[in-house]
């Protein structure tokens, strides 16, 4: 299987990347690429159904490579095609009758594959080397390994609880009742839930931290598992349990991803213009869905018709004190914003995201100080307070939506250096290109 043109480690690309400024206003309409989170959930879901799948429309990306290698490695077919079985954009995937073993899966820095694919190794017959980039070792998989202990998987870590670990795997998991604390990331919860109507006698998971971030990524796993025939049980909002069965094949179109429109909605307000993002679903349990009201508080005028979500910038950005526990993926974007409020903002409910490619809240508030900015790091949040900016270098830090934030305060910014526009290719290897196209007024993709 090839990885469809598009390279796991974007190291052998990296170059800076000087942040266009915004001259006028930007009008244009956007077609961003599809859902990571969708399409790396339908995949597992595919690997272990009862009969191919097709997706449609899915993301092509680092993200979404690294775990087509990982469900290949395990025995899974999967092949770029279109509905009439010739070479296409989709992805036709064959289940394995077993998942093989005595392979090893590199994760890269995608933490759903991370923590998605784990659970199937204890599927296997024979050992799995699990790994990862260097730069996401520190990942928290540590309430992951203790979760599969406790239904059976057999899981040598060397006593790190981290990667990277061997899977033993004896060819199935015995499942039942399990307690984790998921309060450093959801896909926990979904990686368990995916995995569990192959399990023998299914599962019962309680959660018992304090909190549960971005819960619509577990509406959406759970939303997924109900489309394919699995009807997941939620009696109170930390229990979850799933029974043993089949798991469907089907046909899956896949929506654009929401949370990557952020930075281009984002532009409308920055520079009082208007950008338009076609095939916004009416109804979505992507947190990016939760844009069009955020994006209304902060001033903006934001509209949906005929499936296409249009925002509109007043020229003033609201400065807020946001609730981000349910969609902590858009504080880079809105942090972004904030910089160009008319007054502080503090966005909190955010703490786990120390824990995802990078420290995003050490990083955001580093990068924004070094250009003259003022922010604060908060035990579960960040506060910023406008200031003037110059600009400067815009460190990535291996991670995605610290790029892009880059790239939307260099709208009004001259000189905004980002030093690795690259690493946009984990989840939308397009973006340096839809950025431009967006200022010339023409992004559609």
């Amino acid at each position: 299987m090839s990885n469809l043109g598009y390279s796991p480690d974007h190291e052998a690309t990296v170059t800076a990347w000087s942040a266009p400024v915004a001259d006028e206003p930007v009008h244009a309409t956007v077609t961003v690429p599809g859902s990571k989170s969708l399409t790396n959930r339908e995949l597992v879901l595919a690997a272990i159904a009862d009969a191919p799948s097709r997706l449609i429309a899915p993301l092509h990306s680092d993200d979404s490579n690294r775990m087509i290698e990982a469900l290949t490695a395990l025995g899974v077919g999967i092949e770029p095609m279109d509905s009439d079985g010739e070479f296409g954009p989709d992805l036709h995937v064959t289940p394995a009758p077993r998942l093989t073993g005595d392979t090893t899966i590199d994760c890269g820095q995608a933490g759903t594959v991370m923590r998605f694919v784990t659970p199937l190794t204890g599927l296997v017959s024979g050992e799995v080397f699990v790994t990862a980039h260097a730069s996401a070792l520190h990942r928290p998989m540590g309430t992951m390994i203790k979760a599969l202990r406790e239904v059976g998987v057999d899981i040598d870590d060397g006593g790190h609880w981290a990667l990277p670990f061997t899977v033993r795997g004896h060819g199935h998991i015995r499942g039942g009742e399990v307690t984790i604390d998921a309060s450093a990331s959801s896909q926990f919860v979904s990686g368990l839930l995916l995995a569990a109507p192959r399990f023998d006698v299914g599962l019962h998971l309680v959660h018992t931290g304090e909190r549960l971030p971005s819960l619509p990524h577990i509406d959406m796993t759970v939303a997924a598992l109900a489309h394919r025939g699995v009807h997941v049980e939620h009696p109170n909002p930390r229990e979850w349990l799933v029974p043993a069965g089949t798991v469907r094949g089907k046909d899956v179109a896949i929506e654009p991803d929401l949370s990557n429109a952020a930075p281009f909605l984002a532009a409308a307000l920055v520079t009082g213009g208007t950008v338009s993002i076609p095939g916004w679903p009416a109804h979505s349990t992507q947190p990016g869905a939760l844009l069009s009201d955020m994006l209304a508080v902060l001033g903006a005028r934001v509209s949906r018709r005929g499936g296409v979500l249009t925002a509109t910038g007043t020229g003033d950005i609201a400065g807020v004190d946001l609730d981000l526990t349910a969609a902590s993926e858009l504080t880079p974007t809105l942090f972004a914003l904030a910089a160009f409020a008319d007054a502080p903002t503090v966005l909190h409910g955010i703490g786990h995201i120390r824990g995802h490619e990078t420290d995003r809240i050490a990083a955001l508030v580093g990068n924004l100080r070094a250009l003259g900015g003022e922010a604060h790091e908060l035990a579960d949040g960040i506060r910023i307070v406008p200031r003037p900016l110059t600009g400067g270098l815009w460190p990535a830090h291996h991670d995605h939506r610290i790029a892009t934030a880059g790239a939307i305060i260099g709208l009004r910014v001259p000189g905004v250096h980002v030093d690795d526009i690259g690493t946009t290719a984990k989840t939308m290897p397009e973006f340096p290109d839809l950025w431009d196209a967006m200022l010339h007024g023409d992004g559609a993709a």
